[in-house]
């Protein structure tokens, strides 16, 4: 279950319990249905920090991660990001994803739909990106400098 404002503003979701002892072929055909979603799926990323007293607040962590996806960015010259996906493609505003993101959103074809990275700058949009909006509003200046768009 996905607990982000955005998911709760814009898709149906639920939590189910399921009790392997009271229910252990149900249990055991969700776990299967579960490991065939993962197998299918675009991209899986985990991220583990570990938090201490000394940890920097999320707004120093948000802006090195800006910083360092915009300068992968300058140096790829190139290079720009999936914004379904996040995985390294050709920039091009007009074309902000990769041929099989593309195929999954070409079955509703909706420009608006928020997607979940930068084309520019590969950080993550939380929503704030779409196929007619594929450069977070805070890269767009830099983005058309380098790409002269």
């Amino acid at each position: 279950m996905n607990l982000y404002e955005f998911s709760q503003q814009n898709n149906n979701e639920m939590g189910i319990y399921i009790s392997k002892v009271q229910d252990p072929e149900l249990y055991e055909a969700t776990q299967g249905e579960v490991q065939r979603l993962l197998t299918i799926s675009e991209e899986i990323r985990v991220t583990v920090k570990k938090v201490t007293n000394d940890t920097h607040p999320k707004t120093e962590k948000n802006i090195t991660e800006t910083n360092l996806a915009i300068d992968k960015a300058l140096n790829s010259k190139q290079s720009g990001f999936c914004i379904r996906t996040g995985i390294q493609i050709p920039f091009n505003v007009e074309k902000p994803m990769s041929y099989d993101a593309f195929k999954s959103w070409n079955k509703f074809g909706d420009p608006e739909y928020a997607e979940k990275y930068c084309h520019f700058s590969g950080e993550t949009s939380h929503g704030e990106t779409s196929a007619s909006r594929p450069i977070l509003k805070k890269n767009w200046k830099k983005a058309k400098e380098i790409f002269k768009f």
